[in-house]
């Protein structure tokens, strides 16, 4: 490979691993009034890596490339996309956007704290103005959305996206409404309160369990918990933590310790170059989703660890059975909260936001307007009344980002990971019987063969078909849920 290639391939990754690295600060340690320095060090950072990837020499540089391994054109493919993209956009909306960016998160956070989706609307504003431009500049073909979809979701188009989203949203209503008649132990948890030291040792123990490597790594927390990729031997997770929502920690490790087991599974060679990521958020979701909910919420893992989450909880949990430990983890309920959603609901909150920015997008919705079309639609989807903002529009941090486009990725991470699950059984007929004994090390390396050393090598639906013999599907996750929970709740699904 050109060695001018490799060197600026280095320098990028290397510049994104700190731009990762100051954005996960951001969100766990910045103290307050250094916002607008940070929003200014973004913004200046990303614009260096702009800059350099925009640089007419590394065109040249490309065009004399000579790759002599698969991994090296796959290199070469990857960078190429990615300056193509980057060149049609001009280096002062980059940094425009970046500084948006900044701002409007720490307005998020206080109009959050204060339930005040007016305070926030400005900055929304800005950045749906933005991306629209920078929409109008990778191009599209009269859909705004794709051009953005692409960001996450590579060679995924509006028009493939909203019908499977739709057939979602049809088969998960009427489930719900089933599955909302039948009646419901009261919560274990009711009334009580879980020490937040107690369940962060349980979630540090979680963790090495599932083969995360925290000598390569680490776990703090956040208001929302997110994983940030700075380079795959330092991979930083975040957690959030409750006293009286002790299942919102210890998923919150689960889910986000799935994306870090992706982010350490990358091939060592590939550490400074472009196969060092994921194809997509989507396929990155399905790791997540993977393990906090197939996984986490299966009978023979929690025969392992119930014995342990007592030790750590002996009064609340004293008496406790794993059929009613099993019911309260996966209790189906209209809930408001998106990341605190059960695996039958959660696709109905992606629906809602996907279907808000696309309006947004295409100019059919107001910004000023977004906060009662939230509600509407939370009550068309979930039959609930959104009695403040913190539980409706304002609860999700991508937006504070102008990430849209991202939403939907979550969605198909649940249908890549329904598949992979499925293939990763047939592979692995004893993955139970292990598990019972606390054993994950085979879903790890399945996982770790089949999706993780992959990297970018491929786009992500050629690695799930490889993987599971099938693409894009919602077969497989329709025909788990339904046997699922047809059978925890005692139903015909």
């Amino acid at each position: 490979m050109n060695e001018h290639v490799l060197t600026r391939m280095q320098e990028l990754r290397d510049l994104a691993g700190i731009i990762g690295l100051a954005s996960w600060d951001q969100e766990t340690y910045l103290p307050k009034k250094a916002d607008p320095a940070r929003a200014a060090q973004l913004a200046t950072l990303q614009g260096l890596y702009h800059e350099r990837l925009v640089d007419p020499r590394l065109a040249e540089w490309l065009d004399a490339a000579k790759e002599t391994t698969d991994d090296q054109r796959a290199m070469v493919r990857v960078l190429r996309r990615e300056r193509e993209r980057a060149v049609k956009v001009p280096g002062r909306l980059v940094k425009a956007i970046a500084e948006a960016q900044s701002l409007a998160l720490a307005a998020w956070r206080q109009a959050r704290a204060e339930k005040n989706y007016p305070a926030f609307q400005p900055h929304v504003e800005t950045l749906v103005t933005l991306r629209r431009e920078q929409a109008d500049a990778w191009g599209h073909d009269g859909e705004r959305y794709d051009a953005l979809l692409e960001v996450y979701e590579p060679g995924m188009k509006t028009a493939r996206l909203l019908p499977v989203l739709t057939r979602l949203k049809d088969t998960l209503v009427p489930i719900v409404t089933k599955l909302d008649a039948v009646p419901k132990p009261k919560s274990i948890f009711a009334g009580k309160t879980f020490d937040v030291d107690a369940q962060w040792r349980f979630t540090m123990q979680l963790l090495p369990a599932m083969g995360f490597d925290l000598d390569a790594g680490r776990q703090d927390k956040s208001v929302h918990p997110f994983t940030s990729n700075t380079h795959l031997t330092d991979v930083r997770l975040t957690t959030r933590l409750s006293p009286e929502l002790p299942f919102s920690a210890l998923f919150g490790t689960l889910h986000e310790g799935g994306h870090g087991l992706y982010e350490q599974g990358f091939l060592p060679e590939h550490g400074r170059t472009t196969l060092s990521q994921a194809p997509s958020m989507g396929l990155h979701e399905s790791q997540s989703r993977l393990w906090e909910n197939l996984v986490g919420r299966s009978r023979s893992f929690w025969v392992h660890w119930l014995p342990k989450f007592q030790q750590h909880f002996p009064t609340q949990l004293a008496g406790v059975s794993l059929d009613a430990m099993l019911h309260e983890m996966n209790r189906v309920e209209r809930t408001f909260i998106r990341v605190e959603a059960d695996e039958v609901t959660y696709n109905l909150h992606i629906v809602l936001r996907t279907e808000l920015e696309l309006e947004l997008l295409r100019g059919t919705l107001s910004t000023k307007d977004l906060s009662e079309a939230w509600n509407a639609k939370t009550k068309a989807l979930l039959g609930l009344d959104v009695p403040s903002s913190d539980l409706g529009v304002l609860q999700d941090i991508h937006w504070s980002y102008g990430e849209f486009g991202y939403f939907p990725t979550y969605a198909l991470g649940n249908l890549y990971a329904a598949s992979l699950w499925k293939a990763l059984r047939r592979a692995n007929p004893g993955v139970d019987a292990e598990l019972e004994k606390g054993n994950s090390a085979p879903i790890l390396q399945w996982l770790r063969t089949n999706v993780h050393q992959h990297g970018y090598r491929h786009d992500a639906e050629t690695i799930v078909t490889r993987a599971t013999g099938t693409g894009l599907t919602d077969v497989d996750f329709v025909e788990n849920l339904k046997a699922k929970y047809g059978a925890l709740y005692g139903v015909s699904l």
